[in-house]
């Protein structure tokens, strides 16, 4: 069984202007239902996130000028879109999602955000369509509530998790892992506490073969007890910001030597979906839903 977190929320229409469309949010639930992959009864609809949980990650001026649309135009620009209202309060909700699942892995095993994997926000600002920091904010609730005591972020999205390494530079009880496009997006890198950069075209033997040899040495170096793994499929060869060269049979095989590699240790999960950004919407919900389907089969 598996639990997975999605609210109607999820799939407010962003202003006109964004370029990148939202459909998955809402066909890939309906995608796993329709299959017989996941029961509407494995669904759950999240709640607002306390903003006293978030300023424990966030900087309290920045989450308060964010509740209030009160950042200034440079800090707007860098998000990437005008904010709203709505917009905040989907943030607030996807982090809720996060959290709210971390606490169902620890008792089931696995658990998903349809939404999440919001790595591109700092503890002082935002990025890249990026607010608040869901696996963060749920790292930071674990360690601080005795529910784990060495998180471990693994980071498979495209995109380094700049923000996410930037707020647990100094904390030694999360190990933050991020396997990134090298000359991609962010083009100043954060330091996470492992980066592996991947050339342009990185196929699927190459990838898998680095990851599989890189798993062993990182589970025994950090000995989590906790995972957070961030899966966006923009590592697929069809993205059109991803610039690697997988396949989807290739991603799908990169979720299973992750997922079997916690599921081998006992270790719970908490997935966010991340990026996918393909022309064709059916090749981003097929990657994705290759995610839940595998969590079934292993978990």
């Amino acid at each position: 069984m598996i639990s997975v977190a999605f609210d109607p929320i999820y799939v407010l229409p962003l202003p006109e202007n964004h370029r990148f469309p939202m459909e998955k949010y809402e066909l890939l639930p309906k995608q796993l239902i329709h299959e017989g992959t996941c029961d509407p009864s494995d669904f759950f609809s999240p709640k607002t996130l306390d903003e006293d949980i978030i300023k424990v990650v966030h900087q309290k001026d920045y989450v308060n000028r964010l509740i209030r649309l009160r950042l200034d135009h440079s800090e707007v620009r860098k998000i990437g879109f005008p904010i709203s209202h709505q917009l905040v309060e989907r943030e607030f909700i996807i982090a809720g999602g996060t959290l709210e699942g971390a606490l169902k892995s620890l008792k089931e095993g696995i658990s998903f955000n349809i939404a999440g994997g919001t790595h591109h926000a700092f503890s002082t600002h935002g990025e890249a369509f990026c607010m608040l920091n869901d696996q963060a904010i749920a790292a930071r609730y674990l360690l601080d509530n005795q529910k784990a005591k060495k998180v471990l972020i693994i980071d498979l999205d495209v995109h380094q998790g700049n923000g996410t390494a930037e707020i647990f530079q100094k904390e030694d009880r999360v190990f933050t892992f991020s396997m990134h496009g090298q000359k991609n997006y962010p083009f100043k890198k954060e330091q996470s506490d492992w980066d592996i950069p991947l050339d342009d075209n990185t196929g699927d033997d190459i990838y898998l073969n680095i990851l599989h040899e890189t798993l062993p040495q990182l589970f025994e170096k950090v000995d989590p007890d906790f995972v957070f793994y961030l899966s966006g499929v923009d590592v697929v060869g069809t993205d059109r910001l991803g610039r690697l060269g997988m396949s989807l049979e290739g991603c799908k095989q990169r979720d299973k030597q992750v997922l079997k590699f916690c599921h081998k240790r006992s270790l719970p999960v908490q997935c966010s979906m991340g990026g996918g950004y393909s022309k064709d919407i059916k090749i981003i919900v097929e990657a994705h839903a290759n995610t839940y389907r595998l969590a079934q089969q292993i978990f």
